[in-house]
């Protein structure tokens, strides 16, 4: 709906339109704050459907608030929390391939790796579009010394039942969580526990996001499973209930 403000119009139109904008900024924000109060984390789906079916949203404002709707969501998931040594957030793909992230990240001022480059222009980093990651980050703290190494760290995510995150997650954490973010969740990187994906010398990697070497970092670590991390290292896996995937590119 287009909601004319010219100076054709008359005052009381232009008040009725005013009321409806004002009326539907306000279900949105609402519904944004009960979401989060609820879980803790955004189901996109339900979040969505929840605004159209509310029966005090104007039926003629929903094409013209969807790109506010998404844009609240996408920011609401800018926030995190902890609870015993695991920091939970969740992250939504939009489509980019690997190449595309790189121009991206790298127009944004973030800094990428040789390494991370091979791994996103690899035929194995697969995007998706409208997927709701919601992940929860084992601190590297949680491990002793002697266990902080990959097959042990895989092994406590089983225990969890948390799953592989897609390698994109990689992307959407170092965009979506400042250095300054990382630092507050008492870390300096935040590996994102993919399938392993070859580098340009067929060695494995995973995608981490960090604040190290002057910060704003997408790198790619090796991975093999006695590969020892240290303890201020965070490890994102995907938590069990997320089962939001839209499509696929």
């Amino acid at each position: 709906m287009a909601i004319p403000l010219n100076a054709s119009v008359s005052e009381n139109q232009k008040a009725e339109a005013v009321r409806k904008i004002t009326d539907a900024v306000r279900i949105v924000a609402t519904l944004v704050v009960n979401n989060l109060a609820e879980s803790g984390m955004f189901d996109s789906q339900t979040f969505q459907r929840k605004i159209i079916e509310s029966p005090d949203f104007p039926n003629d404002l929903h094409e013209s608030f969807r790109p506010l709707i998404h844009s609240l969501l996408v920011n609401s998931t800018r926030t995190w929390r902890e609870k015993d040594g695991v920091i939970y957030l969740s992250v939504i793909s939009d489509g980019m391939t690997g190449p595309e992230w790189i121009k991206r990240l790298e127009g944004s001022g973030f800094r990428l790796s040789k390494w991370a480059k091979d791994v996103l222009n690899s035929s194995d980093f697969k995007p998706t579009t409208g997927y709701v990651y919601n992940i929860a980050i084992l601190k590297g703290n949680l491990f002793s010394d002697g266990d902080r190494v990959t097959s042990k760290i895989r092994a406590e995510a089983d225990k969890r039942k948390l799953t592989k995150p897609n390698a994109e997650v990689a992307c959407l954490i170092r965009e979506n969580f400042s250095d300054e973010d990382i630092e507050t969740m008492g870390l300096w990187w935040i590996v994102t526990m993919h399938e392993p994906i070859k580098d340009s010398v067929g060695d494995l990697r995973l995608l981490c996001a960090g604040r190290g070497g002057g910060g704003r970092w997408l790198c790619a670590a090796r991975c093999g499973a006695g590969f020892g991390w240290g303890g201020v290292a965070g490890f994102a896996f995907v938590l069990p209930q997320d089962q939001n995937s839209v499509s696929t590119t």
